[in-house]
Formats: structure tokens, C-alpha cells, sequence
């Protein structure tokens, strides 16, 4: 095979390197081709087949259904360890020692208090305010209390910045959804571990000891695992481009947060269980919503089923399935809309429609079951989202600071009008 790519313009021949990825994967690299051309570039909306940078943290192969990071399959990480020890994997690039791992563990809960001019922030967001924007705010404002850039060229530095946004942030997602339900905010137990503590500080009630259920931290745990990255989506995009300009990584952050709100991205949880609740209005008939989702003519679209990236099963979905059967069995919770999503699902399953085209349920389905199943309110999924993509976001924005990327700018086609005079006003 040819190392280059030769493309033609206006009969002139012009010729471009070829990358190739550890995996095998082939790209163009076009850096030159608007000066090398005078001002030729390539239009691809939504960059569904560009790369806007070269990584090491995560692969991922939609046909064949991988997902990796750091070149270890999601399967056993979901199974072996625990969303820490993947977090490190992600950011630093290898897996700790039981050593390194208690460090950094014990530098996070160090880290964990949150100045406490922030709850006047929280406190002025009312109860209504939808939780995404609460976080996404409170994580800009973090910037307030933590004025000093991150001097990427000092690893001391780039770590307690790291440690201190992972020990923040889960503080902040408690205490957004205790200010929604009216609850008083309280911190975490430095004797538990890092998703042993999200769940302390989430659903203890103030007149009574919280008890850990061993199933739902391990759901918890893998779910976090699952979200943790995937690869040059749209929030991560978004928080590299930030990044790109030298802004601070909590502000970075932030814009992930952001990004991630919409309902075709990170949203797409809660959008599962508005649809089943739509459903249950409707008399909760499956068979009738199934039909809906295969009639072309219909404009409902089953939500939580295929996956844009997965051409076959969503890797995510085959680990979360189990355990979202388990938490259902041990809360033993009597649920319609649960109910609903069940039926559903046996029904994609089974049906040669959605066989034939794949259209399996993704992690985004099950995710969604089991944060209903605890209890957590809808609009609360994509903060939990956020929770998990958090190790991903740093990893991508860490990796972008230390390759010294150039800030990002795309360029454009431009369709407006051509080149006229201006109308004074009197004549218009």
C-alpha cells in the first residue's frame, strides 16, 4: 500500500502522507492541503470522518463492537477493577499499584471539602433549576476559588489539579440533588471508598446511618466504568477545543458538562424514561410502540436502541444488562414504567426487525433503568453521566496540554450573500 493519497483538483495532482493508528486505523493528513492547494479544504459536517487528533487513551471499533482504554477491553475492566483504578488507567496511562492507588485515593479525600461560599451559590439557584446547568455553573465557579492557572509542565501541579476536581465534583453532584429534594448537603466518610462515598453523600437521610448495598455500589461501579470514555464524541470534543486555548481544565470541564446536556448526547438516559413514561400514559401497550418504531411514515423513534457509533451490540450494554437485572431483583421494585422498559426490551430482542438491524438495547436503556430503580430523579441522569465521564474528560484534556496541540479553528464554506453595497437607511 502507498503511503500517500493522491488527490486531484482542477486537474492538478497534489499528494498527502497517510497516518496509521496502532490499530491499524488509516487517515489522511490534509494540515497542508489549503496552503498546498490556495485554499481548497475539505467540508465534513458534524466531523463524522475527521480526526481531530491522534490519542492513546481509548479505542474503539463500532463494527466489531471493541471498546478499550488504554488498550484493556471494557470487559474486564468492568469486571476486575474499580472506577478509581480505571480513572488513573485513563488519565496517567497504566494501572496503579496498591501503593499508587491508596495515594491517590487518600489525596482525593484530602481534597474533598468544598469552601463553603459555594453553598451560597447552590443556595441561589432555585429548586427548579434543572441540575446540568447547576453543575455546569458550579463547576465554572470552582475557577473562583481556585484562581491560579494549571502549569501544564509541572506534573506536581497537573496531579493536585487532577486530584482536586476528582475529589469536587462528586461532592457537587450530591449536593445538587439533595438542593432539588430539599435535603441538607453533607459530606462523605473518609473510611469508605471513592463510589462507596458518591452513594453516602447522594441518599443518606439526615435522621438515620446510611447502609451500603453491596449490589447497587457494584452497579454503580460499573456504571461509572462504562461512561468513563468513549473516545472523540461530542462533550470530549468540546472540552479539548476549550482546552486549545489555554483555558483552565475546570472551566474546560465545564463546557464538557454543557455539551453533554443535550438529549442526543448525554441526555439520551433521561429521554429513555420520558418515552417509557409516555407509554405508560398511553396504557402502557409495547406491542403498539414496537409497531410505532418500525413504521417509517411514524415520527416516534424508540429511544435507548442502537447506538450511532455500535454497528452490532453496544459492547456497555451486554456488561450493564446484568446488573441492572440484578438491582431490579434485590430492590424488588414495583415499577410500571420499569415494567414497560422490560417488555420492551424482550421485545427487541426477540423481534427479527430490530435483530436483523441491530437495533439492541444500548447502555443509555439500562442506565436509565437502574437510576430509576434507586431513585434517582430523571433529571438527574446526565449529571450521573457527567460523574462518570469525569476521568475521561481530564484524560483528554491532560493529553492534549502535554502534545502541546494548536488551538483549535475550523474552517468553513461559505454560502451567504457575495460582495454589495451598503443602503443607507432612508432607502431601504
Amino acid at each position: 500500500m502507498s503511503d500517500k493519497a493522491r488527490l486531484e483538483i482542477n486537474g492538478k495532482f497534489y499528494e498527502f502522507p497517510l497516518v496509521k493508528g496502532t490499530e491499524n486505523e488509516i487517515g489522511i493528513d490534509i494540515k497542508t492541503l489549503r496552503s498546498a492547494t490556495g485554499g481548497v479544504i475539505t467540508l465534513d459536517p458534524g466531523y463524522k470522518n475527521t480526526g481531530s487528533c491522534e490519542s492513546g487513551i481509548t479505542f474503539l471499533d463500532g463494527e466489531k463492537g471493541i471498546l478499550r482504554y488504554r488498550g484493556y477491553d471494557i470487559e474486564e475492566l468492568a469486571d476486575k477493577a474499580d472506577f478509581l483504578e480505571v480513572a488513573y488507567l485513563l488519565i496517567f496511562g497504566e494501572l496503579p499499584d496498591a501503593e499508587t492507588l491508596e495515594k491517590f485515593h487518600s489525596d482525593i479525600k484530602n481534597e474533598s471539602l468544598v469552601d463553603e461560599e459555594l453553598k451560597k451559590i447552590i443556595d441561589a439557584f432555585p429548586k427548579s433549576a434543572h441540575p446540568m446547568g447547576v453543575l455546569a455553573s458550579l463547576t465554572s465557579a470552582l475557577t473562583a476559588f481556585n484562581p491560579s492557572s494549571v502549569n501544564v509542565d509541572s506534573e506536581e501541579a497537573m496531579y493536585n489539579a487532577i486530584v482536586r476536581i476528582l475529589a469536587k465534583i462528586p461532592v457537587l453532584v450530591a449536593w445538587t440533588m439533595r438542593k432539588r429534594q430539599g435535603l441538607p448537603f453533607v459530606y462523605g466518610d473518609n473510611s469508605l471508598g471513592y463510589v462507596e462515598n458518591i452513594l453516602k453523600m447522594m441518599f443518606q437521610k439526615p435522621n438515620e446511618e446510611y447502609v451500603q448495598n453491596p449490589i447497587v455500589l457494584d452497579a454503580l461501579d460499573k456504571l461509572l466504568i462504562l461512561h468513563a470514555d468513549h473516545e472523540q464524541n461530542c462533550s470530549t470534543s468540546t472540552v479539548r477545543i476549550t482546552g486549545s486555548s489555554h483555558a483552565g481544565l475546570f472551566v474546560s470541564l465545564s463546557a464538557g458538562i454543557s455539551a453533554l446536556w443535550g438529549p442526543l448526547h448525554g441526555g439520551a438516559n433521561q429521554a429513555v424514561i420520558e418515552m417509557l413514561e409516555n407509554i405508560k400514559e398511553d396504557d402502557g401497550d409495547t406491542k403498539k410502540y414496537m409497531a410505532k418504531a418500525k413504521d417509517k411514515n411514524d415520527p416516534f423513534r424508540l429511544m435507548g436502541f442502537g447506538h450511532r457509533v455500535y454497528k452490532n451490540f453496544d459492547p456497555r450494554a451486554k456488561i450493564i444488562k446484568k446488573s441492572a437485572d440484578e438491582v431490579l431483583a434485590d430492590l424488588g421494585v414495583e415499577d410500571p414504567v420499569l415494567e414497560i422498559a422490560k417488555g420492551l426490551e424482550k421485545e427487541a430482542l426477540e423481534d427479527p426487525y430490530f435483530v436483523d438491524r441491530k437495533l439492541y438495547p444500548n447502555v443509555d436503556f439500562y442506565s436509565g433503568i437502574i437510576y430509576r430503580a434507586l431513585g434517582i430523579p430523571t433529571e438527574m441522569f446526565t449529571v450521573m453521566f457527567s460523574l462518570g465521564r469525569l476521568p475521561g474528560w481530564i484524560a483528554q484534556w491532560r493529553e492534549m496540554r502535554l502534545r502541546k496541540e494548536p488551538i483549535g479553528r475550523p474552517r468553513q464554506i461559505y454560502i451567504g450573500k457575495t460582495h454589495r453595497p451598503f443602503i443607507p437607511i432612508e432607502k431601504r
